[in-house]
């Protein structure tokens, strides 16, 4: 080796899963101080000096750090301290779940949280009736898994004055009753009709909910994220602060890119707002480079931007094709300017309309700025039109996938399938397709909507089923199943690329940020039906150890 000082930290008897295309797999990895120095075999070993560390990994697998496209730790990481639904799927338990936290904050003005799904109440509309028999004196703030609607009491809709005449907000729906009266569930936009009334939290609660969140991810080898949401939208509050809090004062480990949030409700006259904030926001492990524009809503709840409209309760065709919000000319022109000003742009776009609308956004801007290095991705893809697939390499737009969602689960099957109809049904998570067009694939989680555990997900992208799902059970459209090595690699250098990180990270290289983590397993020694079963030993980042298991 060219240089033969002692490194600080060795890793032998791997395997070593490089994600590299030259050498696939090594055996031994050596860093000094930040970085990587070394990979390969025996020769790797001839940097252990007196004070170097060696980490004998007895055959388990090390891969690189993987990185969460998707995610809003902030948001996660207050959920889990307040009224946290997300470890149960039935009334039942929401019953004494929402009982037992308003006798424990007898203090509390309002009870928030959230995490229900939807699968448990008929049609996936809870009631207002049923959290007035639980919390009748305090209002009562709780949004659903997807946090695209929210369940309220009576209190809350009292305080926001909201009743038979209030109308619906241009951009989300007040679920009534026969004669108009609200019955407590809100769809989209009309869930900040009360969300602004919400206490603020305050800056020392965010950051105690991201360095929480920070924690979670680390021990399960996440060391780099996209953070979906940075502003202000609906009860959401700007995660900024404590990132850059935390990024000044060095507790942030992890290196995030933030997502600035567009204000779909005003236009280009933003964007210097924009990037005053990106210089605003790039310091130590934090860079504000991106901009999210949430397209579309969600099929669960009818706001998916769909080609076509939905069907009813009944198979029949409805008049609702979902919510665009916003227009298509206008996203056109807005994306073309970001681009120009070398803006990332994060899309959602889940309906097939949605997709098509982001994919001309970025073709727009293609055509009038070139191929900028600016790295466009669009997140969720639940019902891709296959005229569409084959766009996303051809524009340079990377495929953003949420994998745990594509299985059969009450949601899919209740409330998505019977309205969607067969045909667009099958065009949902098409992840085998976008691979073979050769798109570039990144993975998130979008936590707190569903786990941020990365090798669940994996299990999912290869099996389409759930983990621990009993062998033979009915797989949610096998072809659009992914080998286990492109599964790691979106969620790991693909994931890299979409942060612009893809020249220091994303795979084991020397010269490369020491980010990684080592598994207690090898997964691609055992069957795919126990992908899900392994777990993350030991996370490191710039080559700190920022994990270990107990």
């Amino acid at each position: 080796m060219s240089d033969s000082t002692p490194a600080d930290l060795v890793l032998t008897d791997g395997p070593v899963h490089t994600l590299s295309p030259a050498r696939a797999r090594a055996s031994s990895l050596a860093v000094r101080g930040e970085r990587i120095v070394a990979v390969g075999h025996d020769e790797v070993r001839e940097l252990i000096g007196p004070r170097t560390e060696v980490v004998d990994l007895r055959g388990k697998l090390l891969i690189p750090g993987f990185q969460d496209a998707h995610v809003h730790p902030v948001g996660g990481g207050m959920e889990m301290g307040q009224c946290d639904l997300s470890g149960a799927t039935t009334l039942t338990a929401y019953r004494e779940m929402i009982s037992a936290y308003a006798r424990s904050h007898p203090d509390a003005e309002w009870i928030t949280g959230g995490g229900w799904a939807m699968e448990a109440f008929p049609g996936g509309l809870p009631t207002a009736a049923e959290l007035d028999a639980l919390v009748p004196d305090r209002p009562v703030y709780l949004v659903n898994r997807d946090h695209h609607g929210a369940w309220v009491n009576s209190r809350a809709l009292e305080c926001a004055g909201i009743d038979a005449r209030t109308p619906d907000p241009a951009d989300g729906r007040i679920e009534r009753d026969a004669d108009g009266t609200p019955t407590g569930m809100l769809q989209e936009g009309a869930a900040n009709l009360i969300g602004r009334l919400l206490p603020e939290p305050t800056l020392e609660e965010k950051v105690a909910g991201l360095l929480r969140a920070q924690e979670l991810l680390h021990s399960l080898g996440i060391t780099a994220w996209q953070d979906a949401l940075l502003g202000e939208h609906a009860n959401l509050t700007d995660p900024t602060d404590a990132y850059l809090t935390t990024a000044e004062d060095g507790r942030l480990t992890a290196r995030v890119v933030g997502a600035l949030w567009w204000d779909r409700a005003r236009g280009t006259e933003q964007i210097d707002e924009l990037v005053a904030r990106r210089e605003a926001g790039t310091r130590g492990r934090l860079r504000c480079t991106s901009v999210k524009i949430m397209q579309d809503g969600v099929a669960e709840n009818g706001t998916a931007a769909l080609l076509g409209p939905y069907l009813d309760g009944c198979g029949c065709t409805s008049d609702n094709s979902g919510i665009s919000f916003v227009p298509p000319k206008e996203l056109r022109s807005y994306v073309t300017e970001l681009d120009a000003r070398g803006f990332q742009v994060h899309f959602h776009a889940l309906g097939d309309r949605a997709v098509r609308e982001a994919l001309d956004a970025v073709e727009a801007a293609r055509a009038a700025n070139g191929f900028t290095d600016t790295r466009p991705h669009l997140a969720h893809l639940q019902v891709v039109h296959p005229d569409d697939i084959g766009r996303f390499a051809r524009l340079g737009a990377s495929a953003n996938l949420q994998p745990l969602w594509a299985v059969h689960e009450p949601e899919m099957d209740e409330l998505t399938i019977p309205f969607l109809g067969p045909e667009r049904s099958a065009h949902q998570y098409p992840f085998g397709a976008l691979l073979r067009s050769g798109a570039t694939l990144a993975a998130g989680s979008d936590w707190p909507v569903s786990s941020p555990d990365p090798l669940q997900g994996i299990h999912v992208a290869v099996n389409r089923v759930l983990p621990e799902t009993p062998y033979g059970s009915r797989v949610f459209l096998p072809e659009q199943r992914i080998d286990l090595g492109s599964a790691l690699a979106a969620y790991t250098a693909g994931s890299a690329y979409v942060n612009h990180l893809d020249d220091v990270t994303g795979t084991l290289a020397p010269g490369f940020y020491a980010d990684f983590a080592v598994l207690d397993r090898d997964p691609f020694a055992g069957p795919a039906e126990e992908i899900g079963a392994t777990r993350v030993e030991q996370t490191f980042v710039g080559g700190r150890r920022v994990y270990a298991a107990s």
